[in-house]
């Protein structure tokens, strides 16, 4: 590291004011900075308000994501060796002779196993997204002379945990390439960014190219021609949005049961089902709330109000279940484990920049997402995950939120001191 750090200074005055690089000193200033501490120190007094910096921030952020990070490669792998011990054929590709060559088996009962095979998928889409997402970080940084700030880190890492597996990597760079070019850099960069840029990717994603990103073949990377009994690369959540009524029942469709029997709560809990690499952990969610908590990253008050509107909007469904909508009857405890609702309250919702400001507004636009995620998913079949467009939807109205937040404080002081 010592080495490393002398080459570093030896470039220094190449990408400094005079330089040959000057234009390109952002480049430069990225991985000395993501490294090291920065060497400067302030010539006069000092006042430290905070120690808490952007780069300590979104490495917390990271920290608290690598419970998901481990779920994802581990289930990932453990799909696919459901599928392939239950008869389904594995994908043909560098991934399976890899796996030969590590003398690795298709054991979905193997810790290491899994998690390898798991990773084969995983880390080259972090490697494009990282890479791709970077590139246009660095880019505008230039055109706009000012550093790369630790923004992206996040945005890098949430990314692929939102993704299937089985998504083409050329999509994986043009996913990330709209969500920083649109979702962020044209609003000024990180901390001027509306919309959260991993969320503006994936919906963008799911959009553009719904056949990779969205139905039954594309959660478990392994072929489904003999798939075993009672196995299926649906996620929980489109079993139950494909459920037809009867003819002629007046009952409402059962979304509990139908998915009772093939998962249990505790299965879902823990995040061994099919579904997007790094959401399906409720429990990895969990940890990564209360790191987030603790250490005060993460809005307590944006979390706990979205789990009270899930709970609300979901008893006020489970009361009035319709006879043709299966996910109406879908109770409380059901949605927080299915899907992407974990992953998306506490690390999506509570982005810093996109959320509202204000606690008070916290509270709101806590409880705004939780009630719009279950609406989305239970009124809409095509959209039977709705926590993103929920968050996204939302981040369009947390400015508005703030504003009559503050409005209100302000009209009551008034009235206060004018007595």
């Amino acid at each position: 590291m010592k080495l490393l750090r002398r080459i570093l200074d030896k470039q220094a005055r190449h990408f400094e004011p005079g330089g040959r690089f000057e234009r390109f000193y952002p480049l430069y200033e990225a991985p000395d900075t993501f490294l090291y501490t920065p060497g400067k120190t302030t010539a006069g007094a000092a006042h430290v308000r905070d120690a808490l910096d952007l780069k300590r921030l979104m490495m917390t952020v990271v920290v608290a994501l690598v419970p998901c990070v481990l779920m994802a490669m581990w289930n990932t792998g453990r799909q696919i060796h459901l599928a392939v011990g239950g008869g389904a054929e594995p994908l043909s590709n560098w991934r399976t002779d890899a796996m030969e060559m590590l003398g690795l088996t298709f054991d979905a009962s193997s810790l290491l196993a899994n998690t390898v095979h798991g990773a084969l998928y995983y880390v080259p889409v972090l490697v494009v997204t990282f890479a791709v997402g970077g590139a246009w970080e660095g880019l505008f940084a230039v055109v706009r002379r000012h550093d790369v700030n630790e923004g992206f880190l996040v945005t890098g890492m949430l990314f692929p945990l939102v993704l299937p597996p089985t998504i083409p990597l050329w999509q994986v760079a043009v996913g990330i390439s709209f969500g920083v070019v649109v979702g962020k850099e044209i609003f000024g960069g990180t901390g001027y960014n509306v919309l959260n840029p991993a969320l503006t990717a994936r919906v963008f994603l799911f959009f553009a190219y719904p056949a990779q990103i969205s139905g039954d073949a594309v959660w478990i990377a392994a072929g489904t021609s003999s798939a075993p009994d009672g196995y299926s690369g649906a996620t929980a959540l489109g079993e139950i949005a494909v459920l037809e009524a009867v003819e002629g029942s007046k009952a409402p469709l059962d979304g509990l049961s139908a998915i009772e029997g093939k998962v249990s709560w505790m299965q879902a809990f823990l995040g061994d089902i099919p579904g997007s690499m790094g959401e399906t952990s409720a429990l990895a969610c969990l940890i990564g709330a209360a790191i987030l908590i603790a250490t005060g990253i993460g809005s307590w008050r944006i979390m706990v109000a979205a789990t009270a509107g899930t709970a609300a909007i979901s008893l006020l469904l489970n009361l009035i279940a319709s006879p043709t909508n299966a996910m109406l009857s879908v109770p409380f405890h059901w949605h927080v484990v299915l899907g992407g609702w974990a992953f998306g309250i506490v690390f999506m919702a509570t982005d810093p920049v996109s959320a509202a400001q204000t606690n008070r507004g916290r509270y709101i636009y806590g409880f705004l997402v939780g009630v719009l995620a279950i609406l989305i998913r239970t009124v809409n079949p095509a959209f039977p995950e709705g926590v993103m467009l929920g968050i996204l939807f939302l981040n369009l109205f947390a400015p508005l939120i703030d504003h009559y937040v503050l409005k209100a404080n302000i009209k009551r002081r008034q009235a206060r001191y004018a007595q």
